[in-house]
């Protein structure tokens, strides 16, 4: 939270959680206050379809009685004492599990670090529905446009205060404005879905309205006239959009909790290559003005930017507390707060940049496939298998040239991964970001 009377408010509502725990007789236990506030304009075809706005101030106790633990949520004006006997009550009865706990003291966050994640801009209902329209009114003016999917614009903050019976007490605020509009363009059964967005910590790191409004117009009109094409062994270049999905996966395959479940088709692999040797993947949650930064985790511990791929090899997985003491490791501040509970999570990852534009990338290819979008819930984390619907461009000598549609492109992420070359074109403004990625052998399913 930003240092105001509401804030310190909500410091002291959690820190009093925690003793009111230790007073029921809890060993230990921690406490988590979520504020969110949000404001946004949805409009369509020049009329406002929705306005809306929510305010909430939640709050959640996780109580440790020796190897037990239980958690209680609450809204923020529950009494404190009734809470913590409630849970600890819960935690007696509750079984014991040997990985539960409060994290090492020694690793708990100290100092204050401002990674400037807040934006006190105030936006009023009537600027966001002018923005929307005006997204929505150049994305219409695109030739080939026929219709609106809807335009809005929307404004929010997010804040948590975290209190320990170690003595933590921590709190941060991060604020996101977004603006996103989608077009359709041609007519009956041959009409085109597509959309761009913007979304930012800070109000004037948006993309322009009318520059958001075209590029969704363009994008809608270039897939006009898709087909499908011979079924086959192909080159995909994934598309930064499609690229930031690979990169989620191979966050999901190195999350420590998948690794102790044995669910995650990487869990004996650290240490080893598990992709090409130009991927290097990082993560870092201290990045300024950061899409998931954060100046400490759920369980507060201050992460430090970390190579979770070295070219290639395995070097760490995503750790909060509880993972890292069932792998036998320590902690790397990854722990995500959700409500009471807490597990390992990416902050801002990133696969870092080739040497290759794009545009030489494409232009080396005698034929491929430049993939733009894909749909379907064909992925398996505990085998690797890779199957999704797809749609994008036919590359030939060189250059995009007609759009393609249903098909489906299949692999094993194992392969994948191991296949990946990186262009240079990395945009770091998304929690979870990648260039530009080619992949040569994937399997294409068409006609």
């Amino acid at each position: 939270m930003t240092d105001s009377p509401d804030s310190k408010k909500l410091a002291e509502r959690v820190a009093a959680l925690v003793d009111a725990a230790k007073r029921a007789g809890a060993d230990a236990a921690d406490a988590v206050a979520v504020r969110s506030r949000s404001k946004g304009v949805t409009v369509r075809l020049g009329k406002v379809e929705s306005t809306e706005a929510s305010e909430s101030d939640d709050i959640s106790l996780r109580v440790f009685v020796g190897q037990r633990v239980a958690s209680v949520s609450a809204t923020a004006s529950s009494d404190a004492g009734t809470l913590a006997q409630r849970a600890v009550a819960m935690a007696k009865v509750s079984p014991e599990d040997p990985y539960q706990g409060l994290v090492d003291p020694a690793l708990l966050a100290d100092g204050v670090v401002d990674l400037d994640l807040f934006d006190p801009t105030e936006l009023s209902a009537e600027q966001l529905r002018e923005t929307a329209l005006e997204m929505e009114e150049a994305a219409l003016a695109i030739k080939g446009v026929s219709n609106s999917g809807g335009s809005s614009a929307g404004a929010g903050m997010g804040g948590m205060v975290l209190a320990t019976s170690h003595g933590f007490v921590g709190h941060y605020a991060a604020t996101r404005f977004s603006r996103s509009v989608s077009a359709v363009a041609g007519e009956g059964t041959g009409m085109e879905r597509d959309y761009d967005f913007s979304s930012r910590q800070h109000y004037l790191d948006l993309e322009s309205a009318a520059a958001i409004g075209r590029s969704a117009g363009e994008r809608a009109v270039r897939r006009l006239g898709g087909r499908k094409v011979p079924t086959g062994t192909i080159t995909a270049v994934f598309d930064p959009r499609v690229a930031r999905g690979i990169a989620g996966h191979l966050a999901g395959a190195i999350n420590g909790a998948s690794v102790a479940r044995k669910t995650s088709f990487l869990r004996d692999m650290m240490g080893k290559q598990v992709a090409s040797a130009a991927i290097t993947v990082t993560d870092d949650p201290l990045r300024r003005r950061g899409q998931a930064s954060r100046p400490f985790d759920g369980e507060g511990v201050r992460g430090q930017p970390l190579t979770m791929v070295d070219r290639g090899v395995l070097r760490h997985w995503f750790l909060s507390n509880s993972a890292a003491k069932e792998l036998g490791l320590v902690t790397n501040g990854r722990g995500a707060r959700s409500g009471s509970s807490v597990s390992p999570t990416s902050t801002n990852l990133a696969i870092e940049p080739g040497a290759i534009s794009p545009k030489d990338m494409i232009a080396g290819l005698k034929s491929g496939f430049y993939v733009t979008e894909v749909f379907g819930q064909g992925v398996n984390m505990v085998t690797g298998e890779y199957s999704r619907g797809a749609s994008g461009f036919w590359i030939e000598n060189g250059e995009l040239t007609f759009p393609v549609t249903e098909v489906t492109i299949a692999s094993n992420l194992k392969d994948m991964f191991l296949a990946l070359v990186p262009a240079n074109d990395l945009d770091r403004n998304f929690g979870t970001a990648a260039p530009t990625l080619l992949i040569e052998g994937m399997t294409l399913a068409g006609s």
